[in-house]
């Protein structure tokens, strides 16, 4: 049985981490606390950050959003801040898990897993996301994809702790789209997602684009050649298909349990073309 124990404050649970050997922290633990049940980690002491002041906020100012690690995924998926600047995020929590998990799950959990099947990635990483560390030396900023490493690996110092995500507000105008394609309609692991920022001049032509796959690749898979090629191009299926062919290549899925590589590189590419349902929508 771990003791676990419930700093209040940043700084409290800063010297327990330093304090403590091992440890473990968690928020909502919908991640660690099942991996514990599994065997596969089981720390002598657990540091919950759910009573940390302010560790749930949501808040902005005139330029970004400021997600606290602490938010759960419902209260982020229902926040005006969101609702307003980050439909993409709004979106991919929507189709997260189950209402339970969404209640106890924590953005902070979701990013510090960084699995490349992680729903809340993809938008963040077209948002341009950047993470804010707190440690002994004080706070450090990373960018969110320089942060994730690899497959359940970050940037993070053993004795750093996630304190808040952030991002710029996009311009006003800019699209939001996020899919996922899964197993099943609901409650469902997925196979391969993509999360789409861009914005169109009134001839419908791409003047900014930002992309982003799950579940693709060792980490969320973004293509620069894909996104250069859409610039300048009419939001059309002629341009999307042909956008898709770069986005094949781009990809670097495995087989597993839920998906083969060649499903998930072939499906890959083909959701960029519900993208030509957004025009529909506009008009």
């Amino acid at each position: 049985m771990a003791d676990v124990l419930f700093p209040r404050t940043l700084d409290d649970a800063l010297t327990l981490l330093s304090d403590t050997e091992t440890p473990a922290i968690f928020a909502g633990g919908t991640d660690l606390l099942v991996r514990m049940r599994h065997g596969d980690n089981r720390p002598c002491t657990l540091i919950s950050l759910e009573q940390v002041e302010g560790m749930q906020e949501i808040e902005a100012d005139d330029r970004h959003v400021f997600i606290r690690a602490g938010a759960a995924l419902s209260r982020i998926k229902n926040h005006p801040l969101i609702h307003t600047h980050a439909p993409v995020l709004e979106q991919a929590i929507s189709v997260l898990g189950s209402p339970q998990i969404r209640t106890m799950g924590t953005i902070g959990g979701n990013i510090m897993t960084a699995s490349p099947a992680g729903d809340t990635l993809p938008p963040l990483y077209v948002l341009d996301a950047f993470v804010d560390l707190a440690g002994p030396a004080g706070m450090r900023r990373l960018a969110l994809a320089d942060f994730i490493t690899g497959p359940g690996q970050t940037a993070a110092d053993p004795r750093e702790i996630l304190w808040q995500v952030g991002f710029a507000k996009p311009d006003s105008g800019t699209v939001h789209w996020f899919e996922k394609v899964g197993q099943r309609t609901a409650l469902s692991i997925s196979m391969v997602s993509l999360a789409a920022l861009f914005s169109l001049d009134d001839s419908g032509i791409f003047s900014r684009v930002r992309l982003a796959w799950g579940s693709v690749g060792p980490t969320i898979i973004q293509s620069p050649d894909t996104e250069d090629f859409l610039l300048g191009k009419v939001l059309c299926p002629e341009t999307l298909a042909g956008a898709g062919k770069l986005v094949r290549d781009a990809v670097c899925p495995i087989s597993d349990v839920r998906a083969t590589a060649p499903y998930r590189r072939e499906v890959a590419g083909r959701l960029l073309l519900r993208l030509g349902q957004i025009r529909i929508t506009k008009q």
